[in-house]
């Protein structure tokens, strides 16, 4: 686990956004966000993951919320003026975004994807997501998140 930086981090260089970065030992396989939390030594409502869905083929959005919540279908149905919205299948997870599950950061997907972040992270200092590899996460301040991903801070979690 090197300090080599990730797609994610060398987009946040490049728009010259400050963020910290976070390691955790993953060699155990213990990769979900609740047990990432504990490693880290963070509150798991500054953790977020990425959840990738669909509403239909081509259609795909980013959810980013608290690792210890669940993302609610018809709010993020709702919040993507979609009629449906169904979890992307993990085999097209890498395909699609050039993540892979458990290592997969919002920030740098092969496309810019309509994204939203659970409106709790406006209340918060410091948010948590994955650099875009297992074993490595990045901290940064809501607003710059929400500025780098063009994200949409609504209401997503049960």
């Amino acid at each position: 686990m090197g300090a080599s930086k990730t797609n994610a981090m060398r987009i946040l260089d490049n728009h010259s956004i400050e963020y910290g970065m976070m390691s955790y030992d993953a060699r155990d396989g213990k990769i979900d966000g609740i047990t990432v939390a504990e490693k880290i030594g963070k509150d798991p409502e500054s953790v977020f993951k990425t959840l990738v869905t669909h509403s239909g083929p081509q259609q795909l959005y980013v959810f980013v919320i608290p690792v210890a919540t669940e993302l609610d279908m018809k709010k993020a149905a709702k919040a993507a003026g979609a009629k449906k919205m169904e979890m992307l299948a993990v085999k097209d997870l890498q395909k699609s975004t050039g993540y892979i599950r458990g290592g997969c950061s919002p920030i740098g997907m092969k496309k810019q994807y309509p994204t939203f972040i659970d409106e709790s992270a406006s209340n918060l200092r410091e948010i948590i997501v994955s650099a875009g590899r297992i074993g490595t996460q990045i901290v940064l301040h809501p607003a710059d998140f929400l500025e780098i991903t063009q994200a949409e801070s609504v209401a997503l979690i049960k």
